[in-house]
């Protein structure tokens, strides 16, 4: 089973996002300078679509995992 979340937080940490706080269960908030928002990471990130989705939350747009 693959694991995306250590791509996704170096993508995240190289677009200057940053951890927010903790959130419910074993999520992470995390804020994105690019659009301003707010959103969730889990722990387990073991889709592809759930990785390029949390990229798009963070108006990541040039970047994808494949």
């Amino acid at each position: 089973m693959a694991d995306y979340r250590r791509q996704v937080l170096e993508i995240l940490k190289s677009k200057k996002c940053e951890f927010d706080r903790r959130g419910k269960g074993d999520h992470e908030i995390w804020r994105s300078p690019i659009n301003g928002r707010k959103f969730p990471v889990d722990s387990k990130i073991v889709s592809r679509h759930t990785a390029n989705g949390i990229l798009r939350q963070a108006g990541i747009k040039d970047i994808k995992i494949s």
